[in-house]
């Protein structure tokens, strides 16, 4: 099942190239001071610590879900809210989306009252999306973004477009601990950077527009591999007679440890554990 999701998320790969894209025709200059107001559009279970981190680090935030509870939590802690997408654009020196799934994202950004829909022309200077999608979608909006008859608000030219898309989970969301996959114009990333860190601890940049999504991908596909071969060891283990908290402290110490040891951990000493044998 997981490699066939990361095939769905691979398909066409060679019908959007980095080189067939429209990319930006001149030089844009960024200061750290361009994104005091930062709009946050996504406040799932790490939007939400995102954020609230970037609330943290002192930035002016403008926020939008669907979910209507999670806004009135935010709301009644002072934290403004909007409508839709294009209002938090309308306020935000840069907007942050943080969604489930590419339809969500090409929704926020291109549907009905989506961020580059409507109002005047004029828009934040960055938008930033780490949502894990796939490249191709990725590189569609950068281009649409790119395309677009848009403009900053000092008029300085069309909004900049980063895909970043997280590794860590919802901890280090909470934790500002988050690493950050970016794709897009290296400018643009290095202006962008303050945001990162306020969020997350390492900053990758991974070249140009979709790289970012395309890294997230792999990564995802190499902890899917991992997590599989721990489970089928797992399996193994037991079926030979040894207990699965037995083979965990032996994974944990040994040369099979890896990352996705930790959720099996939790598994393992928290869950009902049993092997189904067939």
């Amino acid at each position: 099942m997981a490699s066939y999701r990361m095939r769905s998320l691979l398909k066409n790969r060679s019908s959007v190239t980095p080189s067939s894209l429209f990319y930006f025709s001149w030089t844009r200059t960024f200061s750290s001071s361009q994104f005091e107001r930062v709009g946050f559009i996504g406040l799932g279970n790490m939007g939400s610590w995102m954020a609230t981190n970037l609330i943290k680090a002192g930035y002016t935030v403008a926020l939008h879900d669907i979910n209507q509870d999670v806004m009135k939590k935010f709301s009644e802690k002072g934290v403004l809210t909007k409508n839709s997408p294009l209002e938090v654009a309308e306020t935000s020196d840069a907007v942050i989306t943080m969604l489930p799934s590419s339809e969500h994202v090409m929704d926020v950004y291109t549907g009905l009252k989506g961020i580059l829909n409507g109002g005047n022309l004029l828009r934040p200077g960055l938008f930033i999306d780490s949502s894990t999608i796939d490249p191709q979608t990725s590189r569609k909006l950068s281009a649409a973004v790119s395309n677009s008859s848009l403009r900053v608000k000092d008029g300085s030219g069309p909004p900049a477009m980063l895909d970043a898309p997280v590794s860590g989970g919802i901890l280090s969301a909470e934790n500002g601990s988050l690493t950050f996959m970016v794709g897009g114009s290296e400018e643009a990333y290095r202006s962008a950077k303050p945001l990162f860190l306020a969020m997350g601890k390492n900053i990758i940049y991974c070249g140009g527009p979709g790289n970012g999504s395309a890294a997230k991908v792999c990564n995802n596909l190499a902890m899917a591999v991992s997590m599989l071969g721990v489970s089928e060891a797992l399996a193994l283990g037991q079926s030979l007679g040894i207990a699965a908290t037995t083979l965990t402290r032996i994974f944990n110490s040994s040369s099979a440890r890896c990352w996705s040891r930790g959720f099996l951990d939790w598994v393992v000493y928290n869950a009902d554990y049993s092997v189904v044998h067939h």
